[in-house]
């Protein structure tokens, strides 16, 4: 009773401190994710000149652009093609409604007529593409199949959407076509001839150490260039791995294991035949081996290194090994040697189980054997029909043009019962075979260089590492961590013999790290805000375990001096080359200014502003550019350009003749820009949006 009454009696202050407690944890909350704003970050992945792409919408269209590629194909691939996909639309589209561009229902169906044309479902009884028809199919799906209405209503949104940009692009490259003027600048610039005489002091005769350029110039010169400069968020880190791989003494063990192999196999405490005096190497190999077994011959170039040179010297019957083949250790038996050609040549009909599109026949398994034998009865009594029963009959449309010819074949070109008919009969036998595709009559119209092959039975473990080895790997792995947490990551590494292996300029959306492969954890780690410059992690990867350091972070803006400095220094250097050049040359004729500065006086014929290149001077476009605003008899003033300080007089100016039509080029003007105005238009319109993207938030 005693605490509730001293409770009451500061109820107003106790009151006080719990508001306060739930205000500050508020308030942390919203400092945390980003202030009072919203949730956007969280539920958008961009936002795109005030246009949201929902998160769980954005993440539906990756997987099935995911499943598209297939399942090799990284994820990051899929969320790229997305992106730019989803930043095309958002942006085109702000384009149409800002011109007034709508797909109306007459539009949308004009552009259905021509995509649905050559599709039978949609044609009348003439072949003709009809409206009607695609009512009754948009009805039909409606009202039977769900998942195909739905696939019909993303047809025609994409359909919409095609048709409207290619609208917008076709009205912008009208606005862009060259007119008469343009093919007359055009002309001018190819044809419109100077020549002239020059001085050219280069800036080679200055030595670079006489024009020292600081890291202040480089930055002011960086900041007032900025559009040139910009960059996106980069990291840098440095890694050291470590890998769980066998040990020597693993692999030792390894060795001894598979021996065992050739004489017997324990299996539920029962000794069974090995290698050695197996009768079923099937059976066999597939029980005991990491590898399934291959019942094919193998040619001499086909073979390892470590195992070519030796097997071929066996008598059938020996065995091979316990050798090593990278992570592998094996046991190899010749179980058969003989001759066969190196390429053969066969033709072949093909009846499938199925529909065939070449009659346009429907036959079960059992008709299309008994065609096929029907069929090698008569060919093979008449070889002279093959030909226009391949047209007539073959489903296989590679090889009907050449009359059911596969001609100079290698043995592992084709399916293996395919395979085995050509190579293991002999030239002129024709037969039925079934594989996966149907019945083939097969002739063998030709075998060559024949030579000796063999088969064998092959063993195959993996070696793997030991329990022991592991966990001697995570040991020093984790030794390693908690050093470097510490020290200097580099001399930790050589005092462990670890190679430490940097990664430069990182992307927020990166997933391959060189060495590393696919590995998304590392690069959000380096770029999370609580994450700073000299931090260390270990990370477990498919292989083992790498442990990380961050060592540089640049946020999105300007180039640091030092990126910078290789592009920006040559740039100060010659400017300052160039004042020092100016404030030295005296005399004023072009033949004065060239002995003050111990160099001569050049020509340069026919020169034109499409072609601005100067003997022994490189392409000056500038000075050229100078040189045509000057009239026969004048001189330029000293010109900055490419490769020295120029100054230039004009010695001639043939103007080309006046033509009546300019239209060839203007032509070529529409040639060059057009193409290109589907990807340059993106471009533009991409560069000059406001893109807010927080993809990396969730991949």
């Amino acid at each position: 009773m005693a605490v509730l009454n001293s409770i009451r009696k500061r109820g107003v202050f106790l009151i006080v401190i719990i508001a306060l407690a739930l205000f500050s944890f508020v308030l942390a909350d919203v400092i945390r994710n980003g202030g009072m704003s919203t949730d956007k970050g969280q539920t958008n992945v961009a936002t795109v000149n005030g246009v949201d792409i929902p998160r769980q919408e954005f993440m539906e269209k990756v997987e099935v652009a995911q499943r598209s590629l297939g399942p090799n194909a990284p994820s990051s691939q899929a969320m790229d093609i997305v992106w730019e996909r989803e930043l095309r639309r958002v942006l085109m589209e702000e384009q149409y409604e800002e011109i007034g561009l709508v797909a109306e229902t007459e539009f949308t169906n004009n552009a259905l007529s021509r995509n649905l044309a050559s599709n039978p479902t949609f044609q009348d009884e003439s072949g003709a593409y009809s409206e009607a028809k695609m009512l009754e199919y948009v009805a039909d799906v409606k009202a039977n199949n769900p998942q195909a209405y739905d696939q019909w209503l993303e047809y025609v949104k994409n359909t919409k959407q095609t048709a409207l940009e290619n609208t917008y692009l076709n009205l912008v490259k009208g606005g862009m076509i060259a007119t008469s003027a343009d093919g007359e600048k055009e002309y001018r610039f190819q044809s419109d001839k100077i020549n002239i005489e020059f001085v050219q002091i280069p800036y080679t005769n200055i030595p670079d150490d006489q024009v020292p350029v600081s890291d202040d110039e480089i930055a002011k010169y960086v900041k007032s260039h900025a559009k040139e400069f910009e960059v996106e968020p980069m990291v840098d880190i440095q890694y050291v791995s470590y890998v769980e791989e066998p040990s020597q003494e693993d692999i030792e063990a390894a060795k001894a294991e598979i021996a065992t192999l050739k004489d017997y196999v324990l299996i539920s405490g029962d000794t069974l035949p090995g290698l050695k005096n197996t009768t079923s190497y099937e059976e066999f190999v597939n029980a005991n081996s990491d590898n399934a077994y291959s019942d094919s011959w193998y040619y001499k170039n086909e073979l390892p290194d470590a195992l070519k040179d030796t097997i071929f010297k066996m008598n059938v019957g020996d065995i091979y090994g316990p050798y090593q083949i990278n992570n592998s250790l094996s046991l190899t038996k010749l179980i058969g040697t003989r001759q066969l050609p190196d390429t053969v040549s066969v033709r072949h009909i093909l009846i499938p189980a199925g529909l065939n599109p070449t009659d346009n026949k429907t036959r079960t398994d059992e008709q299309a054997k008994a065609t096929a034998d029907s069929i090698m009865a008569v060919v093979k009594a008449n070889r002279s029909k093959f030909p226009e029963i391949v047209t007539a009959m073959s489903s296989d449309k590679g090889s009907i043009e050449k009359g059911g010819r596969y001609e100079n074949f290698v043995y592992t070109a084709m399916v293996p019962e395919f395979r085995d008919y050509s190579f293991e009969n002999k030239k002129g036998d024709i037969g039925v075979v079934k594989t996966q595709f149907g019945y083939h009559i097969i002739e063998i119209e030709n075998q060559k260089n024949f030579e000796t092959v063999i088969k064998t039975a092959t063993v195959t473990k993996v070696i793997d590492a030991s329990e022991t080895t592991i966990n001697d790997i995570f040991s020093k792995a984790t030794a390693y961590e908690v050093e470097a947490q510490k020290g200097d990551f580099t001399k930790i590494a050589e005092s462990q013999n670890a190679v430490v292996k940097p990664v430069n300029k990182i992307g927020e959306l990166d997933s391959n790290i060189p060495g590393l492969g696919s590995n998304r954890s590392i690069v959000t780690w380096a770029f999370d805000e609580d994450t700073e410059v000299g931090d260390v992690k270990r990370f477990n990867v498919g292989t083992g375990y790498v442990i990380a350091q961050l060592t540089r972070k640049n946020q999105k803006g300007l180039m640091s001096v030092a990126e910078a400095s290789t592009k920006v220094t040559p740039i100060l250097r010659n400017e300052k080359k160039a004042k020092k050049i100016r404030e030295s040359v005296t005399g004023s004729t072009l033949q004065e200014i060239a002995a003050s500065q111990k160099v001569t006086v050049k020509n340069a014929t026919a020169i034109t502003m499409a072609s601005p290149t100067l003997a022994d001077a490189g392409t000056e476009p500038k000075v050229v550019g100078a040189a045509f605003g000057k009239k026969a008899g004048e001189e330029t003033g000293f010109i900055d350009g490419k490769t020295g300080v120029f100054k230039v007089r004009v010695l001639a100016v043939n103007k080309a003749p006046n033509l009546d039509n300019y239209t060839t080029y203007s032509n070529q003007l529409n040639a060059k820009v057009v193409p290109t105005v589907n990807t340059n238009l993106y471009k533009a319109l991409k560069k000059t949006a406001d893109i807010e993207d927080n993809r990396a938030s969730f991949y």
